[in-house]
């Protein structure tokens, strides 16, 4: 697979103010500056960079997918609530998952940005966000501990090792990969796709000769805590809560999939097929492969006890035994570790990212993506340490009326609200052009997510706890429009963008223009009109100037700008082109 390269612009000279103050120019760290490894991270994803084919793209977005906590909890759920609660409730969450991700991967395929921006301008404006940050942070790093700790399980059953040592190896191990960035995570997702395919695969294959009648007493477990096998709304409510705490993985789908290339006429079924499967897509490999981990744990629950038949490696080994004996368990230890580093180098990945995007909004300052992959690990560090494995159907089943509320809010966005004119057709995801704080999906999340946490914990009775996730996706969905529609859509910009809004012909999105204050050269939606600098300047130097105020935002009207200006038209009117 080849890498990504850095992409090359000139740089135009730096236009001079006419009036007012002038910054000086500003000089990124160098692991910022190096977009080899810092990946656009803050930033509109530019054509330039986006060099990979909608299949490679997919290839690499699904390559994530490896981990095996799907294992541990589709055996959790099965083994808690019986097979047929269970079954339903995994069933229901893939569908719930898989309808809320496809708008959401077609608009950052299409913008080319990750989740956090797009989150922006979908209904929480520019610090609102900065909540869902630290929500998608979390997902990070609470599921790099998760998969840690069955990597750790995995050494000490091959190799004795103690899982503690294992708990820090685990995290040691992704490092490199992930300061390389994307192109170093393309490399790895390709080279271990052959191992992980024959590991998913051969287990089940072995089951079927070996024990063909085993689906059919899997069909009627009750469970293992007198659950029965029977259908009840409890457990399916509960098993759905925690099923939906996957919810957040289309965050880093989006991760990929904004370096989708540009949709055209030549490639837009291959592009259709890459995003709906890289997408939304995960959830249905997903869901197949919680079913599937259940019921290898279901096969050795006798053999190993219900505690080691929880932990992917000892169901493996069991389903291995009969056709490779003693090699079973170096096999299966090989599988479950590289599975594991497969997801944790994306959840290392997709977290340094969030945590780029918090702090750059609440210090103005950005020393570059790569530092906030150690705060990430040492939180999943610590999580692993406090054992956050054995507490896991209440840690995600919490988790997801957050989660859900955040994705089915910005979901509700952009297939409702820009659909009938509550929002911006486009996704406007520059601080310049943003209200600090939308209530259209941030008051809507924050509602929804109060409500069901209330539920969860028993306020308002058994159902409305076991529903508590359906509490939270019904909330959003109704109260995003909702706010959008009481508020006018006013909160959704804050001056109107005369380039990129939804009425403008630009002949040429891909034109550079110079940052006034970093003097570097980047695409036009990465640019916007600066009054303080009297100039164009970039997304990340906007999001990083702690001076200017926010006159721009305050009075749309303030002083002059150097970018070409678009004459806006009505709808239905010939369009005006531009030239940049």
């Amino acid at each position: 697979m080849t890498d990504i390269a850095t992409p090359t612009t000139g740089e135009a000279p730096r236009p001079a103010p006419q009036d007012g103050p002038s910054a000086p120019r500003r000089s990124y760290a160098k692991l910022a500056a190096d977009e080899s490894r810092e990946d656009y991270s803050l930033r509109y994803a530019p054509h330039s960079f986006r060099r990979w084919s909608p299949s490679m793209v997919a290839g690499t977005a699904l390559g994530g997918i490896a981990y095996l906590a799907d294992f541990a909890i589709g055996a959790s759920i099965v083994f808690t609530y019986g097979f047929t609660s269970g079954f339903a409730s995994i069933l229901a969450a893939a569908a719930i998952i898989f309808l809320t991700g496809i708008p959401i991967a077609r608009a950052c395929a299409k913008y080319g940005l990750d989740m956090d921006l797009v989150t922006r301008g979908a209904g929480f404006g520019y610090f609102g966000s900065t909540l869902t940050s630290l929500i998608y942070a979390s997902f990070t790093f609470i599921f790099f501990a998760l998969e840690g700790s069955i990597m750790a399980q995995a050494m000490h059953q091959a190799i004795g090792l103690p899982v503690e040592a294992g708990y820090l190896i685990t995290t040691l191990i992704v490092i490199p990969i992930v300061f390389r960035g994307m192109g170093a995570l393309a490399k790895v997702q390709a080279w271990t796709q052959p191992v992980w395919i024959i590991g998913m695969v051969l287990p089940f294959v072995v089951l079927a000769f070996e024990a063909p009648d085993s689906w059919g007493a899997f069909s009627s477990f009750g469970g293992t805590e007198g659950a029965g096998s029977g259908f009840s709304w409890v457990a399916f409510g509960l098993g759905t809560g925690v099923a939906l705490s996957l919810i957040a993985q289309i965050g880093e789908q989006a991760d990929y999939l904004r370096f989708m290339p540009a949709r055209t006429e030549a490639n837009k079924r291959r592009w259709n097929l890459a995003v709906l499967a890289a997408g939304p897509g995960w959830v249905v490999i997903g869901a197949a492969k919680q079913i599937g981990g259940a019921f290898l744990a279901f096969v050795a629950l006798e053999a190993v006890g219900r505690t080691h038949a929880l932990e992917p490696i000892a169901p493996q080994i069991e389903a291995l035994k009969p056709w490779l004996g003693s090699f079973a368990l170096p096999a299966a230890a090989v599988f479950v570790i590289v599975s594991q580093v497969k997801i944790n180098v994306t959840n290392a990945y997709s977290g340094s990212l969030s945590w780029s995007n918090f702090f750059s909004r609440i210090t103005h300052k950005h020393p570059g993506r790569v530092w906030y992959i150690f705060l990430n690990l040492a939180i999943a560090l610590t999580l692993m340490e406090m054992n956050m494995f054995a507490a896991l159907n209440k840690l995600l089943g919490f988790y997801s009326n957050v989660g859900i509320a955040w994705i089915v809010a910005v979901a509700a966005d952009l297939v409702i609200n820009k659909r009938i004119g509550l929002s911006p057709r486009y996704i406007e995801f520059k601080r310049a052009y943003l209200h600090a704080v939308n209530p259209a999906g941030f008051g809507a999340m924050v509602i929804a997510s109060t409500v069901s946490i209330l539920a969860f914990f028993g306020l308002f009775g058994r159902y409305a706890e076991a529903f508590s996730t359906f509490i939270a996706a019904g909330l959003s969905l109704v109260l995003c429009p909702l706010i959008a529609w009481l508020t006018k859509g006013k909160y959704y910009l804050a001056r109107p963008n005369p380039v990129n809004g939804p009425d403008v012909e630009v002949p040429d999105i891909t034109a550079t223009h110079s940052c006034a204050v970093c003097e570097i050269a980047y695409e036009l939606p990465d640019i916007a009109d600066c009054p303080v600098r009297q100039g164009p300047i970039c997304s990340l130097c906007c999001s990083l100037d702690a001076e200017c105020g926010d006159v721009c935002r305050k009075d749309p009207g303030n002083g002059p700008v150097s970018l070409p200006m678009p004459t806006m038209r009505t709808p239905g009117a010939p369009p005006t082109p531009v030239t940049p």
